[in-house]
């Protein structure tokens, strides 16, 4: 049966090994791989390891990848372990077809013609034709030793010269153009060489075979860097340049206690090629493009928190809140990203030759998560925001964290945001406090009071929703915006969690039975103790439940009587211009009534 090697290629990528093999075997973490004992001889103690895309006995010496497991362990054909493993993938495996043997043929005639160019280019960096190219190579810094592990070549100028490089090796122009070394013309005709006078990058798979080519023009010529366009083998969007030599050295023997490097996103070739110089083989590259969502899956099959690097400038950043933007559909428990903004001007070529691999080294090692980055990304320069931006900085961060999947990683992640957002921008006690003083009655009130007055406001303001939860809806954007202590926060964080989820219930007994025993935990120390509930534990009829509403806002204005007053004139003058309905009036009274009571010098509600 022949299978286009590209489907083959993505089965293989969106098939865990070690969740395959996992059913049949009992395995244990060994570092960043796994181990268990063979299940195809006998034995007592582990030799049978698993990697990310391979497995190997060292009992036995049995060898394969997931396609060969599920052959071997189960007796199972070729297509047969192939349509298997695609049904579980979602996957469907092309029909066998006259054309689809003829692409199998042909790709492997296509790998033939690109190592048979990767011998010319090679040869002709040291040629009098390559004589610049290789003296470009030896300024960054580059030693021949390198330069010969990545197989860097030189194509001369002129746009026939692999033509006629290759045309002794019967390789016709259609040929190259197959393989991506050629232009077309509008009729699908060979048009003219795609390289010419450039340096040249091979692109390999994961198994090290070439598949395609990338250039660098020396001087001002544009584009200044060149990938090979789509073909048979090459796909851009699921492979990573150096991605070969990383592979090989994360899942390389350690000595005990010996860390595996780091595997480090970064974003062109001389990059990483200078990184595996400088001892950091773990360097790898996106081709051209933005990282893909084939190419995260891909790393993580690596390693489930991979570093990726961004230049410190304006489009290092713009590529950083793409990354976080497409990780965020596709995060489990477990995998996460790591994020290294290097400093303005800098790229990790530059570092390592101005700086050194020590410094590069503690840069990777401060590596920030994911959830610090991205609150920044979305934040950007907002220092001092209003209430129409906190509230949409909120909305924000909490959309974000929605796109998460998974339901506890993502509620965990819009705790983490919002903690963030609060003691970032929690409003500092200013002329607020002043103008709420010059009330008479308040400011007598609060003399006496001492400074644990707001605390117990605070306190059985969050009480009260907990007693009437129907009200945290209508008090969210408010909510967000006060100034609480420390462990208040918590609360305020529980409850928002239940209205930004749209699940908020009706009744205390209600809210009390939803909430995780964490959550229970939070509301138990900070208010459902020292008779904070009770407070509000009265009779059950519509009139208490109304007057809680108008009793919050009261606690709200005490504790934020300058911006409270403001806002509700700007709701009065806003219902008087654009003749609000009764159902508007009737949400607006409650604050209303809280801000008479407030200026008159009522404190009623808390005692």
């Amino acid at each position: 049966m022949a299978i286009e090697p590209g489907f083959l290629e993505e089965l293989r990528a969106r098939t865990p090994l070690a969740s395959v093999i996992g059913r049949r075997v009992r395995l244990a973490r060994s570092g960043r791989n796994w181990k268990g004992c063979c299940p195809f001889h006998g034995e007592k103690t582990p030799s049978f390891y698993v990697y990310d895309d391979h497995f190997h006995c060292f009992g036995c010496g049995v060898h394969g990848d997931v396609i060969s497991f599920v052959m071997q362990s189960e007796g199972k054909s070729f297509p047969e372990a192939v349509e298997e493993l695609a049904a579980s993938a979602g996957m469907e495996v092309p029909k066998e077809t006259q054309r689809s043997r003829e692409e199998v043929a042909r790709a492997q005639s296509l790998s033939d013609v690109l190592e048979q160019t990767q011998l010319v280019w090679s040869r002709a960096l040291y040629a009098p034709e390559g004589r610049a190219g290789l003296a470009y190579l030896e300024k960054r810094g580059l030693t021949r030793e390198t330069i010969e592990k990545f197989g860097l070549g030189w194509a001369s100028g002129g746009r026939d010269s692999l033509t006629q490089a290759l045309a002794s090796q019967r390789i016709t122009p259609q040929m190259m153009a197959d393989a991506g070394l050629m232009r077309l013309d509008e009729r699908g005709g060979p048009k003219g060489e795609l390289f010419w006078e450039r340096v040249t990058f091979p692109i390999r798979d994961r198994k090290g075979q070439i598949v395609s080519f990338g250039g660098r023009m020396l001087g001002d010529g544009q584009p200044k860097y060149l990938n090979g366009p789509e073909t048979a083998l090459f796909s851009k969007r699921r492979l990573l340049f150096g991605l070969d030599r990383a592979r090989t050295a994360l899942r390389a023997p350690r000595p005990p206690g010996a860390a595996a490097p780091d595997l480090i996103v970064v974003e062109g070739y001389m990059d990483v090629i200078a990184l595996h110089q400088a001892g950091f083989c773990g360097a790898v590259a996106p081709l051209g493009t933005a990282l893909t969502q084939e190419q995260l899956e891909v790393l993580w099959q690596m390693n489930s928190q991979p570093i990726l690097c961004f230049d410190g400038d304006i489009a290092g950043r713009r590529a950083a809140k793409r990354a976080a933007e497409l990780t965020l559909p596709l995060m489990k428990a477990g995998y996460t990203l790591r994020f290294c903004l290097l400093p303005e001007g800098e790229d990790p070529d530059s570092l390592v030759r101005a700086r050194g691999e020590q410094v590069v080294a503690e840069m990777f090692a401060a590596a920030r998560p994911l959830s610090d980055v991205l609150f920044e990304l979305l934040v950007g320069r907002v220092e001092n925001p209003g209430p129409e931006e906190r509230a949409a900085l909120r909305h924000k961060l909490v959309e974000a964290a929605g796109q998460i999947p998974d339901k506890a990683l993502a509620s965990e992640y819009r705790s983490t945001l919002l903690d963030r957002f609060f003691e970032v921008f929690r409003k500092k006690k200013t002329s607020g406090r002043s103008d709420f003083q010059k009330s008479r009655a308040v400011n007598i009130e609060l003399a006496g009071a001492g400074v644990d007055a707001d605390y117990e406001r605070q306190r059985k303001l969050l009480g009260l929703l907990v007693r009437y939860p129907e009200i945290i809806p209508e008090v969210e954007e408010a909510l967000c915006r006060l100034s609480l202590s420390a462990g208040l926060q918590q609360v305020r964080d529980v409850l928002l969690d239940l209205s930004i989820a749209g699940e908020v219930p009706q009744t205390s007994e209600d809210l009390l039975e939803k909430l995780e025993e964490s959550d229970r935990a939070v509301l138990q120390e900070y208010i459902l103790s020292d008779g904070v509930l009770p407070l509000f534990s009265g009779r059950e009829d519509v009139s208490l439940a109304v007057a809680a509403r108008t009793q919050w806002w009261h606690f709200y204005g005490f504790l934020n009587f300058s911006q409270f007053k403001q806002e509700v004139d700007q709701e009065v003058a806003r219902f008087a211009a654009e003749g609000g309905d009764e159902a508007e009036w009737r949400r607006l009274q409650p604050r209303l009534e809280a801000l008479t009571r407030l200026k008159s010098g009522e404190t009623e509600g808390e005692k």
